[in-house]
């Protein structure tokens, strides 16, 4: 998703739209635009729920949350980068948090047929609204674009996602 369809889809949320008024520090662009293109590589974030397979996601959030950490140790905390990574961060807590209360949702979440998938599906949910909003904050503030299905959960101007 390009740079400027990010931007229009932004409404209502309060961030220094790159090249408008602010211009961010390059090191801050650098932190980013890797973080934006590891994440695009991240299958929990955007695969259907239907083809998830719960212990997998769990693993790959915790390689997310170990992502973010190393990259926010790069920089200063009051960043609107840092500040989005770290509720990005606290969004995967909440995902481990909320799979790991039960072994039946590792076990059972993906038998659409156990109430332990209603769990699973509502936490990868909350996960995916988190990261869509702050990744279109982040591509907005810092001029990127978003490529390949990671696009799918920035939520469109009606706070919805397009896809």
């Amino acid at each position: 998703m390009k740079f400027a369809e990010i931007i229009n889809r932004l409404t209502g949320i309060s961030t220094p739209i790159f090249g408008i008024s602010w211009k961010p520090p390059e090191s801050e662009r650098v932190v980013a635009k890797r973080v934006i293109a590891k994440l695009e590589d991240r299958r929990v974030l955007f695969n259907p729920s239907s083809v998830e397979v719960p212990e997998h996601c769990a693993r790959s959030v915790i390689e997310i949350r170990h992502l973010l950490s190393d990259e926010l140790g790069q920089l200063d905390n009051e960043t609107h980068l840092a500040k989005s990574l770290r509720a990005m961060r606290a969004a995967c807590h909440k995902f481990l948090d909320s799979v790991g209360k039960d072994e039946k949702i590792i076990r059972f979440g993906a038998d659409r047929s156990h109430y332990a998938s209603w769990e699973f599906i509502g936490a990868i949910g909350q996960l995916r609204g988190v990261f869509g909003v702050h990744l279109a904050q982040v591509a907005a503030q810092y001029g990127l674009d978003i490529d390949g299905e990671l696009a799918s959960i920035i939520p469109g101007p009606d706070g919805k996602n397009e896809t």
